[in-house]
């Protein structure tokens, strides 16, 4: 699926263009199944699935289950606390052990960015990226992207702006890679120490100091999750500071164009990245992300195993 390296989804860095609308038309045929009383499909009946999380998570690890389980694969589940890991085994002999009981694929969520490609390198059984690190979490923007294209139908020329801790995001990683391969203008801000400047180079991604520039006329806005478990302390004074510079607030959303739909790849910090009635409001689309991570994990979960030739 990915260029780079086509028997896992490691990141979106690479990822054609085919690629992805790829994905996002085979994830727009499985919403249809959500809406069934019977909420299950045969395709990947009999396979094994390893929810490998080796870092907390409540929304992606339950939506890659029930992606799963509606396409009627078995998951089993490893945690940290649960693992070789904690008595000195490597990653590596961890996965490998795993492995020879016959998984099928791995979806695997790690601390440290690159995880996913180092182990690439040493297992044949597709690896799902739930996220690495700063790095990537391929899926959550591919989500994101589907629900973009729902609400405005396409994606070349579209304003997005991305608007937090971008550094230490590895949704906002995943999406200026997927947004910049389909053609979007990508708007960045927050504050200083958590800008990339580099980002710059990439040629459509263009970098504001302050949120009103960003988000003015803009199409789709994207609120941040500040990062403070991956950032070093005093990257800012306060939340209630970082609120009054770079919060979206109800004046600030009408600076967008007047059908601009508001974004957040949650959890919320309510009162911080939003205001309540922004996150509740008319233009919110947040849930409308939620439950279109099941179809995009489904198709992804899909699309890799038959690629490698391992669905019925």
């Amino acid at each position: 699926m990915s260029e780079v390296d086509n028997r896992h989804l490691l990141g979106l860095e690479g990822m054609s263009r085919e690629g992805i609308v790829q994905i996002l038309d085979q994830a727009e045929n499985f919403k249809e199944i959500a809406k069934r009383p019977v909420k299950k499909v045969p395709a990947l009946r009999g396979k094994n699935i390893l929810m490998a999380f080796f870092e907390p998570s409540t929304r992606t690890k339950m939506s890659f289950q029930m992606a799963a389980k509606r396409l009627s694969a078995d998951t089993y589940g490893i945690s940290t606390s649960m693992s070789s890991l904690t008595k000195g085994e490597t990653l590596i002999d961890t996965v490998r052990n795993i492995e020879a009981m016959a998984v099928d694929m791995i979806v695997m969520r790690h601390g440290f960015s690159g995880a996913h490609r180092f182990l690439s390198r040493y297992i044949d059984k597709p690896i799902i990226n739930a996220g690495d690190g700063w790095h990537e979490h391929p899926t959550q923007a591919l989500l994101d992207m589907l629900t973009i294209r729902d609400n405005k139908g396409g994606f070349e020329g579209l304003k997005v702006a991305l608007v937090g801790d971008i550094a230490h995001s590895r949704v906002a990683h995943s999406n200026i890679f997927g947004l910049s391969t389909m053609g979007a203008d990508i708007h960045i801000c927050g504050p200083y120490p958590m800008i990339p400047m580099e980002l710059e180079k990439l040629g459509n991604v263009k970098v504001f100091p302050k949120i009103e520039d960003a988000i003015r006329g803009v199409d789709v806005i994207m609120m941040l999750r500040i990062q403070l478990e991956r950032m070093p302390k005093h990257l800012f004074p306060t939340s209630r500071e970082y609120s009054t510079i770079f919060g979206l607030n109800r004046k600030r959303v009408e600076l967008a164009h007047k059908d601009a739909i508001v974004m957040h790849p949650g959890p919320i910090n309510r009162g911080v990245e939003m205001e309540p009635d922004v996150a509740d409001g008319p233009r919110s689309v947040i849930l409308d992300q939620v439950t279109n991570g099941v179809a995009v994990r489904m198709a992804v979960l899909y699309l890799q195993m038959l690629q490698m030739g391992v669905t019925q």
